[in-house]
């Protein structure tokens, strides 16, 4: 095997990267990262604390979040078993880009409403042929 040139080894980097982003930037993952900066959550905790998500789509982003070292999930021997979900210091290092994107998303929320307010004004919805 012929080892990658220059572009190849780019573009794998690039695509590993958006993969990355697509995982950090969803809404679901966003939420419970921030759910877990100040202390360590059960799963019935994270479930209340973030609003419209599905006990499914939860599972779904704890184990993701799991897989690539973001956070752990630790099992107590009780009954019920108790899980417990806890921010990995690799996971920590996302925090200060999470609050500052919120930070940013809050101050400029009525720019962006006003901005799409009137673009939905002037606009005509686009039809599927």
């Amino acid at each position: 095997m012929t080892p990658p040139n220059g572009r190849e080894a780019e573009e794998e980097v690039c695509r590993q990267v958006l993969q990355i982003l697509s995982l950090i930037g969803d809404k679901w993952s966003i939420l419970v990262i921030g759910q877990l900066r100040d202390r360590t959550l059960r799963f019935s905790e994270l479930h209340r604390a973030v609003k419209g998500i599905s006990q499914r789509m939860l599972t779904l982003t704890l184990r993701q979040l799991e897989r690539d070292g973001l956070l752990t999930r630790t099992v107590h021997p009780s009954v019920p078993p108790r899980v417990d979900y806890a921010l990995t210091p690799l996971g920590a290092t996302l925090l200060d880009s999470v609050v500052a994107l919120g930070e940013w998303a809050t101050a400029h929320r009525q720019e962006i409403n006003d901005n799409r307010r009137r673009y939905d004004a002037t606009h005509v919805p686009r039809t599927r042929p």
